[in-house]
């Protein structure tokens, strides 16, 4: 049985969309639902950890999952389930990830209003560096040993991304899931993400020279102040182009070369 474990801070949202698609699964399952609406819990980690105290001792697997999820089918948890089950060496899977390396990161999910994917598909698990915080599993057996980290993740971003890190290092494997899901977000850095990356990077820093998120490839041994200063002027110069490609700025003539701009644009802020 899998324990569904999940934080929320807008109970409609919650209902509307996590909450409904776990009514249709056709596996029993356990549900601990943490209200953090006046604010109790000052971080996920601590929410978390929290709720994974509060699980059903029969579960052999922890859901952690954010409160705008669907689950795309009534067979989510049961199809999951089959899969972690025969992923040798499991510390935690995800539905979304990259890998050691690789600057894409892959997934089968489609997040934001209308629905788009958000990577690249994948038709089997594979082994990942990390995984998105969206929604992850972990074996109960796994999270006895290594809880998430309150201390450096004092907030609500990377702490999944730490975790995989030093489940790497205790030897475990993250996974990236072949599993369909819809995240209603589509997620924005700010400065308190940099704040938390910022402490990640330096706990990590002896291990990794870069660690691969779906937010970004971050350098451990580059100031984080440097790296989002770079983040923020690559976003606003990626909104600018877009802006005059749809608006008609920029000549008709123009538009017909728009995917090789937009090739050439992506070379230059990679």
């Amino acid at each position: 049985m899998i324990s569904v474990i999940c934080v929320y801070n807008n109970e409609k949202t919650f209902r509307d969309t996590l909450y409904k698609s776990l009514q249709i699964q056709t596996v029993p399952y356990d549900l601990i639902a943490i209200d953090n609406i006046e604010g109790r819990f000052a971080s996920a980690a601590q929410a978390l950890n929290y709720g994974a105290s509060k699980a059903s001792h029969d579960s052999a697997f922890f859901l952690f999952v954010h409160q705008d999820i669907a689950l795309c089918s009534p067979f989510f948890l049961a199809d999951a389930e089959k899969m972690l089950d025969q992923l040798p060496n499991l510390g935690i899977a995800g539905v979304a990830g990259n890998v050691d390396g690789d600057d894409r990161f892959f997934s089968n999910i489609t997040h934001g209003s209308p629905p788009h994917d958000a990577g690249r598909r994948i038709q089997r698990p594979i082994k990942a560096m990390t995984v998105d915080e969206c929604l992850v599993f972990v074996p109960r057996h796994v999270f006895m040993q290594q809880q998430f980290d309150e201390t450096v993740c004092d907030g609500w971003h990377l702490y999944v991304v730490e975790y995989c890190l030093r489940l790497i290092e205790a030897g475990f494997g993250p996974y990236i899931l072949p599993a369909s899901i819809h995240h209603g977000s589509v997620g924005m850095l700010n400065v308190d993400y940099f704040r938390k990356l910022k402490k990640v990077l330096h706990k990590h820093h002896s291990n990794y020279g870069k660690i691969y998120t779906t937010c970004g490839c971050w350098d451990t041994r580059t100031p984080v102040e440097v790296q989002m200063m770079y983040h923020f002027l690559r976003r606003g110069y990626c909104i600018a182009t877009d802006k005059l490609f749809s608006s008609g700025v920029i000549p008709a003539w123009v538009l017909t070369k728009k995917a090789q701009l937009k090739c050439w644009r992506d070379w230059i802020i990679r």
